[in-house]
Formats: C-alpha cells, sequence, structure tokens
C-alpha cells in the first residue's frame, strides 16, 4: 500500500438490507455485496477518508489477512472508490467527463395534434391549451413530415415509436388515423417496426376507436385521478362537472375490449390528494388498469394546487407504503402495477446510467401544430426556444449546446450527489416551472429523491435475493417494449 489512500466519497453509497449491505457504485449505478472484509474496509475509509498502511494494520491486524485486505484495496482502487494520488474533494469525480453531443439518433416522435381539449382541468400545465371550438388541429402535411424527421434522424434505429398527445389528442382522430397509416407504410418500406402511443382523458373513447387501437397495437395511457371524489376536484369538463362518471364507464369499456397491450393509468396529485395506495388501489383492482403511476405537482404556475413540503413528504411515505407492497408481490411473482416503483426495479436491473435526465432533445422530440420542434410534450405552447421545424430541420448546434450545459454539472450539487447519474438533475419542464430556468437542477426533490432510491435499493435487493426470476418474468419484457424513456427516475408520468 503506499503511504495512504483517500476516500472518493461521492462515489460509493452503502444500504443495509436486513443483514446484507449493499454497496451502491456511484458511478456505474452497479450494486454489490459487502461482505464481512469489505464493510470492514469500507467503514475504515468513511471514517478516516484517508488511510494509511498503519491505519490498516491497528484496525485489520488478527482479523483479517494481508491478502484478503488487499483483495479489497484493489477492487476499490479499480472502481475509483479510493485513491492514492492526494486528497479527495468534491470536485475530484473519477467517473466525469464532459460530454460532446453529435448525433441526434430520433426513436421518439411527439405529434401534439391539436391544443384544443373538451376538458377544464384546473392544474393543466399545457401553455398553448384552449377550448374546443378554438383547438389548433395539426395537419396531414405536418404529421408527415415529422415522421419523415423521425425516420431520417432515427435511421439507425430498428424500432421507432410515434406519439400522440394534445390537448385531447382523441379529438383528432382523422389526422390520428392518416398519420399511422404513413407511418406504418414508410416503416414497412424501410424494414423498421413501428409502435404507436396516446394519453387521453378517454372521454370520446369508443368501441370503434378501441378496436382500431387493438389492430394497430397502441400503448394507451389513461389520464385519471382515482375514486370519485377525488377524480372530480379537478378533472372537471369546461362547464366545471366532474367527469368521473363518464372516465370510468369509458375505462371499464376499454379495459374490457383492448387486448393488444396493458393499459396505464396517469395520476397527477394535488394539494390536499395524498392517499397514494387508496388511489392505486381503485384504479388498479376496482376498474382494472394494469399500472398506476403518480405525478406529484409542486410547480404549476397556479400555487394552489401545488403541494406543500409537507404534502409532499406525505406522497412520498404512501409511495414507500405502496412500494412495500409492491415487494410483497413480487417476492410471490406478481406485478402489483405501481409503475413508477416498477420503473426504478427496471433502472436498477438494467444498470441505467444517464448523463441527461431523459431522452428529450437526442432520443425524442415533440412537434406541435404548426411544426416547430419542442424539446417535449410539455412544453409545447411555451416561451422556451424551439430547436428547429419539421420543413427545415433540427437546430443541432443550438439544441447541443443546451444539451452539453445541463449534462456539465460544474458548480452543481449534481456533481457530487450519489444519484446524480439516475437523477442527473431532473425533469427540463420542472426546472422551468420551479425556477424559471430550463438550466438549473430540481433542487426541491433533491433528499426525497435520494431517500426513494435507497429506499428501491432495498426493494431490489429482497426481490434479487427471494426471488430473482421476478425480474425476467416481469422486468426483461418492458425493456423490450420501453425503447426510450422520458421521465426521471421518479416515473412522475405525463397526464397533466
Amino acid at each position: 500500500m503506499t503511504t495512504g489512500l483517500h476516500y472518493i466519497a461521492q462515489n460509493a453509497h452503502d444500504v443495509t438490507v436486513g443483514d446484507t449491505r449493499i454497496l451502491f457504485h456511484i458511478p456505474t449505478t452497479s450494486l454489490f455485496d459487502l461482505d464481512g472484509v469489505s464493510g470492514a474496509v469500507l467503514d475504515l475509509f468513511k471514517e478516516k477518508k484517508m488511510v494509511s498502511q498503519a491505519d490498516v494494520e491497528a484496525r485489520f491486524k488478527g482479523l483479517y489477512s494481508p491478502e484478503q485486505i488487499l483483495g479489497v484495496v484493489e477492487d476499490f482502487l479499480e472502481m475509483d472508490i479510493i485513491k492514492g494520488d492526494g486528497p479527495s474533494n468534491s470536485t475530484n469525480r473519477a467517473n466525469y467527463q464532459k460530454i460532446k453531443i453529435e448525433n441526434y439518433p430520433l426513436s421518439t416522435i411527439i405529434l401534439n395534434v391539436n391544443t384544443g381539449c373538451n376538458l377544464g382541468c384546473t392544474y393543466c400545465y399545457k401553455e398553448d391549451l384552449t377550448t374546443p371550438s378554438k383547438g389548433e388541429l395539426m395537419g396531414f402535411d405536418t404529421a408527415k413530415k415529422s415522421i419523415d424527421l423521425l425516420l431520417k434522424e432515427g435511421a439507425s434505429r430498428d424500432r421507432v415509436n410515434v406519439v400522440f398527445f394534445g390537448g385531447e389528442p382523441l379529438s383528432n382522430m382523422p389526422l390520428i388515423k392518416s398519420a399511422v397509416e404513413y407511418a406504418e407504410m414508410r416503416c414497412n418500406e424501410l424494414g423498421k417496426k413501428v409502435d404507436f402511443s396516446i394519453t387521453t382523458n378517454a372521454t370520446l373513447l369508443t368501441e370503434k376507436i378501441v378496436d382500431y387501437f387493438n389492430d394497430h397495437k397502441f400503448g394507451i395511457a389513461v389520464s385519471m385521478d382515482g375514486p370519485k371524489a377525488v377524480h372530480d376536484k379537478n378533472r372537471k369538463t369546461i362547464g366545471g362537472k366532474g367527469t368521473y362518471d363518464v372516465v370510468s364507464k369509458k375505462a371499464r369499456m376499454l379495459l374490457a375490449r383492448y387486448t393488444a397491450r396493458p393499459v396505464g393509468a396517469r395520476v397527477t396529485l394535488t394539494a390536499g390528494v395524498t392517499d397514494v395506495v387508496g388511489i392505486h388501489d381503485h384504479l388498479k383492482y376496482d376498474l382494472g388498469f394494469a399500472e398506476v403511476g403518480f405525478a406529484p405537482v409542486t410547480s404549476g404556475d397556479i400555487s394552489l394546487f401545488n403541494l406543500s413540503n409537507e404534502e409532499l413528504q406525505e406522497v412520498f411515505q404512501n409511495m414507500k407504503k405502496l412500494g412495500e407492497h409492491y415487494l410483497s408481490e413480487a417476492l410471490v411473482g406478481r406485478n402489483n402495477g405501481f409503475s413508477n416503483m416498477h420503473q426504478m426495479m427496471t433502472d436498477l436491473y438494467e444498470g441505467t446510467k444517464k448523463a441527461l435526465p431523459c431522452g428529450a432533445g437526442i432520443g425524442l422530440l415533440a412537434v406541435d401544430h404548426k411544426g416547430d420542434l419542442n424539446l417535449c410534450h410539455r412544453f409545447t405552447g411555451s416561451d422556451i426556444d424551439t430547436y428547429g421545424s419539421v420543413d427545415t430541420g433540427i437546430k443541432k448546434k443550438e439544441l447541443g449546446a443546451f444539451l452539453e450545459g445541463r449534462a456539465d454539472r460544474d458548480g452543481t450539487w449534481c456533481d457530487s450527489c450519489r444519484i446524480r447519474n439516475l437523477c442527473s438533475g431532473g425533469c427540463y419542464h420542472e426546472s422551468y416551472a420551479t425556477y424559471d430556468d430550463i438550466n438549473k437542477p430540481t433542487y426541491h426533490y433533491c433528499d426525497l429523491m435520494r431517500d426513494w432510491i435507497d429506499f428501491g435499493i432495498r426493494v431490489y435487493t429482497r426481490i434479487l435475493q427471494e426471488n430473482p426470476s421476478y425480474f425476467e418474468r416481469h422486468v426483461s419484457p418492458r425493456t423490450l417494449l420501453n425503447t426510450n424513456r422520458t421521465f426521471n427516475p421518479l416515473d412522475m408520468g405525463e397526464s397533466r
């Protein structure tokens, strides 16, 4: 051993799961069991920060052999958990390097097919939202050019995804059908697979539309906030009437009739609404949705709807309660459909490591009704710069400058955060809505997100120890379908 070895605290984090200690290797987001000797060596470095040969001999003489200690030290050196050339500090990031973005291999294009919506949900974030009579519909020429852009920029992709969004996208079904026909024709010519997805409030669903979606294997998400009293609180008609009765009726019809893919519900949690378990149980077990995902509102323009800090903490506590149920079901081979937790299990199973929080701008772009290219569906109609159009193509220089700037963690708390390669600063729109600065990380979530990831590591470890086949049965199939993740580790969904 050299004169002294220094601990790189920002590259290691350990979590206790029962009698097992798990090392979360932060640079690679990998998980390792810590046995007695490796745990003891890690504790020595955590305690002293700089460890000498004398420190090792004083601590471990008669407990572990020199060969055992040397093996652990060599492993930790290779993993950049310790080093031998000068003291560690917050800017010493062995795994950190600035990135240069030159390619934009799109896998997903989001078509904002109508700014009009037949509902007047009180918390809606859409800045270009209008009533049905004033809705601005996307034309087929724009949709066609959008698909052509996707296929051009995603030439290296074997599979692409076209997402229909709004407003209420079902209010422009003629455009959806034309776009689907064109995308299928072009992908067939190019030997590619194409998937279609839609997020809807379900009020305009008919059996004929459901059968059409079934024929084309759409991924469907329904925006629904829970039981009647909760749903009707904010999800109202333009005239102010609650919509639970019609939405639940349409949802039951959809779930009874649709067979192509699992159907998910996306829940928006607003001020006063924290009963995650009750909402999940109603949507999953009473109505029959395959998955239920939750999106807490903390940064909307109307502060009346934002969860308070105390309510947000309560939401996360309740999410952990639902996560415990996820665990108990997973241990007997069942998925309870809690999509926030299931996405985290997917991330940990895959060893997800991200320089950026999502695929927006690289794997995904959103097209508004005029044909302008937005970072994602949340930004259509906002005052944030667009990055080209379907006519002129992507402004790659400007888009690259933004993404490279956001990936640069210098001067942010992210540079040494233990979940930096899972969160990567958080959702761009959350930054915009909270701080009016798209470049600023979402600091208001940090402590809760770190705690949520620790909880997820414990759940993951228990499943891996007691029923590892769960991942092959329930996580691997999801990975094959989930070709472009667009949300942060909390998987807050897109229901707003």
